[in-house]
């Protein structure tokens, strides 16, 4: 039974394509006719075998072969021998049509000798790749019409067979390409760059390598189908053991590459959870965080005793002491997963810049941002790393996009958390001394913060987390309730969206939380938010029929004439239809309580 092309090996391409020429070349020699264009023919075809014969000599010798290019270029070659060997048959036609044929061929000589030369050129282009310490820029002629592709050939050749400086230089080069349109791109992903990339990071045979090849797979990594490509060639695996265990200018790249790649696709976020990245993203995230403990001796519990507690399962010293998180935080990785992560450049990155350190850190938490986003599994694995810790407590001592980042990442595990009660208890009990940290941290930004890309997140959050507050906690309450009143209309609308989850129905507190926000005086500027347009006047409006159904009889409610500013904003029910009920609702417990204010009893 006959192979099938795929199913081909490239030995085996080669051989019948020698063997097809070798066909050729026969049946000239056996032929009566000395036509010089016969002739020529068989010369071109006598070059291509020998060249054939030198491709299968170096693919057979080349350890790890660049096949793609070289199936192409064999591929064409052969059909161009068939046509040569189809040729030469018509010549030993013999009968009266043989002049005719004589006449037709002419022309088919000069075809058939022009792909020969084509294929010809082909095969020096392909024999040079062999040959060449670096890339070869020529244009082989079956890329004549896209030279990129012969780039691409070129580079992905030096990175899969070339020296290291070359194969740096060949993985920089890709990368350029990729950066520039999505065309690029494709052709690499199309003609085999990923594997070939990927195994220059994970061997670790210099940073600057490694660093080359995390570019150019961040470039190549812009869409969903990328991703899976990288996904599907076994990537993440080795993407997070180069996290684990690299120098950090090489692991601040990686952390780029994890951050896309979960951003774009959840299946990449899944597939980092079940590889556990989130562990030494947390770990790095900690490190050079010093834990300076003016509270111990007093016996009071303080932010720092608790991450001692929370990284190393173990009570905090008992004296004042400065300790790293870098330290704790390697520690804790050794001590979970059995591996010696990061051991290898322990020394290197305590000499390393500041600057390098803080870039690594940046984009630790930008990635935890991106996989925690609507992802239950990597959401809890924060957690379960203590990385709560971590977050409040770089949230209190950062500032810039470090702080905006974990921040970010608290927003995206507690709108997982929302919707997940085990989550909810597990990480934010209000009495558990991380989610407290965290907590206090939000609390903080929301009242002293005036940036309002800080304030936003933190608002969010704690909306998230309406339902794990008890009655009596009401400190969440005011300063959201101070929000409604700010000049920066987002924040005054995710202040009321907040503030809406507190006193839904579904949140069994509904009715003091709603209370709370009466007595810290939240209806006045209510009533402004509701003379808005848009999304903040449906807000506002929400929120204030869950008040009036809760707190109808409120003089508060009443002497701001709640009633009536309901029924003036009925035209948000026109736009959300889904808000009728609720509307009803409320304007008919405000009707019991404040028949008066009803405008058809004024």
């Amino acid at each position: 039974m006959a192979t099938s092309d795929e199913e081909k090996t490239l030995q085996e391409e080669l051989t019948l394509s020698i063997l097809l020429a070798d066909r050729v070349i026969k049946l000239v020699r056996d032929s009566e006719s000395s036509k010089q264009e016969c002739l020529d023919i068989a010369e071109k075809v006598e070059n291509l075998s020998q060249m054939l014969r030198s491709a299968a000599r170096a693919a057979a010798t080349t350890q790890s072969i660049y096949e793609r290019p070289v199936r192409r270029i064999v591929e064409d070659v052969a059909k161009n021998l068939d046509r040569a060997l189809t040729l030469v048959r018509k010549r030993k036609h013999n009968g009266v049509l043989r002049q005719v044929f004589a006449i037709t061929t002419t022309a088919d000589y000069r075809k058939v000798a022009s792909l020969l030369e084509s294929s010809i050129g082909d095969m020096k282009w392909l024999l040079s790749i062999f040959d060449s310490d670096g890339a070869n820029l020529s244009l082989p002629p079956i890329a004549s019409n896209d030279p990129i592709l012969s780039w691409v050939w070129s580079y992905i050749a030096t990175i899969q067979m070339g020296q290291l400086k070359e194969r740096v230089d060949a993985a920089n080069e890709l990368a350029s390409l990729a950066r520039d349109n999505e065309r690029n791109k494709k052709i690499i992903v199309d003609e085999g760059g990923v594997t070939p990339l990927l195994k220059l990071l994970k061997e670790g045979s210099s940073p600057d390598a490694q660093i080359a090849a995390a570019t150019a797979l961040f470039n190549i990594a812009t869409d969903e189908e990328r991703v899976r490509f990288i996904i599907d060639a076994l990537g993440i695996p080795m993407i997070v053991k180069v996290l684990g265990d690299s120098p950090m200018r090489v692991q601040a790249w990686v952390v780029k590459l994890v951050s896309r790649m979960a951003e774009i696709d959840a299946v990449a976020q899944e597939e980092f959870a079940r590889e556990n990245v989130t562990r030494p993203l947390v770990s790095l995230l900690a490190m050079d965080t010093v834990l300076d403990d003016p509270q111990v001796q007093s016996g009071r519990t303080s932010i720092h005793s608790i991450v001692h507690q929370e990284l190393l399962g173990r009570p905090p010293p008992n004296n004042n002491t400065h300790l790293s998180l870098s330290t704790t935080s390697s520690f804790s990785s050794h001590h979970s997963d059995g591996s010696s992560r990061g051991g290898h450049y322990r020394k290197e990155r305590e000499l390393e810049s500041p600057e390098v350190k803080l870039k690594l850190k940046v984009g630790c938490a930008e990635a935890l941002w991106k996989l925690s986003k609507e992802s239950l599994t990597n959401s809890r694995k924060i957690t379960e790393t203590k990385g709560m810790i971590c977050l409040a407590k770089i949230i209190e001592k950062e500032d810039g996009e470090l702080r905006l980042n974990c921040l970010m990442t608290v927003m995206e595990i507690a709108s997982v958390a929302e919707s997940c009660p085990d989550l909810r208890r597990a990480a934010f009990k209000t009495t558990a001394p991380a989610a407290k940290a965290v907590l206090d941290q939000l609390l903080k930004v929301i009242q002293e913060e005036t940036n309002p890309a800080l304030q936003v997140p933190a608002i969010k959050s704690i909306g998230c987390l309406a339902r794990t507050f008890p009655a009596r906690e009401t400190r969440t309450i005011g300063p959201l309730v101070a929000h409604l009143k700010d000049k920066n209309v987002d924040v005054a609308t995710e202040a009321a969206i907040a503030l809406e989850k507190f006193v839904c129905v579904e949140n069994f507190n509904c009715v003091e939380h709603s209370k709370a926000i009466v007595e810290f005086g939240g209806v006045p500027p209510l009533m402004v938010l509701l003379r808005t347009d848009g999304r903040a006047q449906m807000h506002g409006f929400v929120l204030l029929c869950y008040l009036a159904l809760h707190v109808g009889n409120s003089k508060a409610l009443e002497q701001a004439r709640a009633l009536n500013a309901l029924e003036g904003a009925r035209s948000v029910v026109a736009q959300h239809p889904d808000l009728r009920e609720l509307f009803t609702q409320a304007v008919h417990h405000l009707t019991l309580y404040q028949a008066g204010a009803h405008p058809h009893r004024s």
